[in-house]
């Protein structure tokens, strides 16, 4: 049988192998066939596609890939925060002994 054209784009969309995604291609075609009763209309094809998609994300679903780009950012952000810190304290020390100590000022 043959696989739409497109089953390697929405295999690496899903994150599933092309043979994983072969494999739930002839299960939604076996499922649009049960529905429909019918092979090769577009009644049928329209039926294969919507069960195609359905069983890819139920199986995207199952994989287990932690998502790491949230923690990283985060502990980023918390990395960061002494030094911005550190910079604040560092200004607020320069304006005041600015202020405290007089700023040489041209005569004019």
């Amino acid at each position: 049988m043959k696989t739409p054209k497109l089953l390697p784009w929405y295999a690496r969309k899903a994150g599933v192998s092309i043979e994983r995604a072969e494999a739930i291609w002839r299960k939604a075609v076996r499922e649009a066939t049960e529905e429909t009763g019918w092979v090769g209309n577009s009644e049928y094809w329209g039926a294969a596609m919507s069960h195609f998609q359905r069983l890819l994300e139920e199986d995207k679903a199952t994989l287990c890939a932690p998502r790491v780009t949230p923690l990283v950012q985060s502990q980023r952000r918390m990395l960061r925060l002494p030094l911005i810190a550190l910079e604040d304290f560092v200004t607020a020390m320069r304006a005041n002994w600015l202020r405290t100590n007089g700023f040489p000022r041209k005569a004019a």
